[in-house]
């Protein structure tokens, strides 16, 4: 491969808001919804799919097995689309991720046992794993550096709009009085699986990643693309200028170089991706996997009437990212970062007291959640803008996927199992326990942000970590 020479991100970054980058942000961004819809039916179908009459007859630790089959599926499909997409190139793989869940999502919905159940769960968790991957590395490549913050917080922020439609269109679906026991949940499925081909046929128009396609030998390309994207924002195309890169390009990197970047280069970045990961991942999943299983068993809530309060959960979850993320880029990544992950602890562990103490009725939990929750939301969301910032650019699709698995993998499957535990047990105190372990997470992540995070706000992606393939060396941070 040849050694070149590009201004193409000094140009990205220096572009206008425009209709184009509208197109990126619904074309990419609306995989969040998907998942948002994923996770919410699983979490307000629990009880119905523990009933008899329902044609699975789960229990409600097997409710909890599906949620961590779903999570594991997503893991392990984070790392395989992940190395595949800085290999292949971002937009081969966000379509044929969003593909792998069209088919197990419907399949899904024609689940009759417990084995098929989670098959497919597994492989629709798979197919939004590889997504995680795919398209926050190509968001972030495609976004201007002075807003990507809160451009990629109000994406990743809109997992809650796909919240509140599945608890919305559940609620009819799930009455007997409407649809017949085993058929609601099933329907839902197939909701989520229209939803995911209207994504797809929006997708196909978003481009390949200019920052992606000159490293691997593909730079007219990458020049056609920029260029009709500044003329669609009515830029004038730059000349070459000092703000230019020299790359050797490259067809692929080994994945021994991959962690050797990860473990030699930025070993207090990955400390930090880590710790993000985990302190998210157990809070949201062992939550809202197991809510409206809460909900039932604590406070005699119909099977029927709990999405009625996943709704305004979500509502709060939405606001925190939209709401905050002007001000990951204005006052900055490490200090909103590490403040919305401790002020969410610090909130998780007074909602625990309470629940312990029997103070709180399902509708005052539900107001706390979504107190917790407005800045746990966007710290989350912010998990993942920094994994996709602070690594290099050929390493950040994998790097994304191996935090969210290792993470998720820690987090995400032990919560779920966990917590359907501890719901069975009817014990007001194991599942407050369960609180406090989340608050925990969350605060120690916020304090190894406070004091190893990397500042990244309005920085340009090659400046805040070197491209392997740059004709200079990479800073050891």
């Amino acid at each position: 491969m040849r050694q070149i020479r590009t201004n193409i991100p000094a140009r990205l970054d220096r572009l206008p808001w425009s209709r184009w980058h509208w197109l990126v942000l619904i074309g990419l961004g609306t995989v969040w919804v998907l998942d948002g819809l994923e996770v919410t039916i699983v979490g307000v179908i629990g009880p119905r799919i523990t009933e008899e009459n329902s044609g699975l007859g789960l229990t409600a630790s097997e409710v909890g097995v599906a949620a961590a089959v779903y999570v594991a599926g997503a893991c392990l499909g984070a790392l395989l689309f992940g190395h595949l997409t800085d290999r292949f190139g971002r937009k081969k793989l966000f379509l044929v991720t969003l593909a792998v869940y069209l088919v197990a999502t419907v399949a899904t919905a024609f689940s009759t046992e417990a084995w098929f159940f989670y098959l497919c769960r597994f492989v629709t968790g798979a197919g939004i794993g590889g997504e995680y991957a795919a398209i926050n590395s190509a968001i972030d490549e495609l976004i201007p550096a002075r807003v990507r913050g809160n451009v990629d917080l109000v994406i990743n922020g809109s997992f809650w709009l796909g919240t509140a439609v599945g608890a919305a269109i559940a609620i009819p679906l799930l009455n007997p009085d409407v649809l017949p026991a085993d058929i609601g949940w099933r329907v839902l499925f197939g909701l989520g699986a229209i939803l995911g081909v209207g994504i797809l046929l929006v997708r196909r128009l978003v481009p390949e990643s200019p920052r992606w396609l000159f490293i691997h030998g593909r730079e007219e390309e990458a020049e056609r693309i920029v260029t009709e994207i500044e003329e669609a924002a009515g830029v004038s195309p730059a000349a070459e200028t000092d703000e230019g890169l020299t790359v050797n390009q490259r067809r692929h990197t080994p994945l021994r170089e991959v962690a050797a970047t990860l473990v030699r280069t930025y070993p207090r970045r990955t400390v930090v991706g880590l710790s993000l990961f985990v302190g998210q991942a157990f809070l949201y999943n062992a939550v809202y996997f197991t809510y409206a299983l809460v909900l039932t068993t604590f406070f005699g809530i119909p099977d029927g009437s709990t999405p009625w309060y996943i709704i305004p959960l979500a509502i709060g979850n939405f606001f925190g990212p939209v709401l905050l993320g002007r001000l990951f880029d204005s006052v900055g990544r490490r200090v909103m970062i590490a403040g919305t992950y401790a002020l969410s602890g610090v909130l998780l562990a007074g909602t625990a007291a309470l629940f312990n103490a029997g103070v709180l009725t399902a509708a005052t939990l539900t107001a706390c959640w979504m107190v917790v929750f407005f800045f746990a939301s966007a710290g989350a969301s912010a998990a993942y803008l920094t994994v996709s910032e602070i690594f290099p650019m050929e390493t950040r699709a994998l790097a994304i996927a191996l935090f969210y698995a290792v993470g998720t993998a820690l987090g995400g499957i032990i919560g779920p199992l966990l917590f359907g535990r501890l719901v069975e047990t009817t014990d007001p105190a194991m599942v407050a326990l369960g609180y406090v372990i989340a608050a925990l997470l969350m605060t120690a992540a916020g304090t190894v942000q406070w004091l190893l995070g990397v500042e990244a706000a309005r920085r340009s992606l090659e400046d805040i970590a070197s491209p392997l393939s740059l004709h200079q060396p990479a800073t050891r941070t």
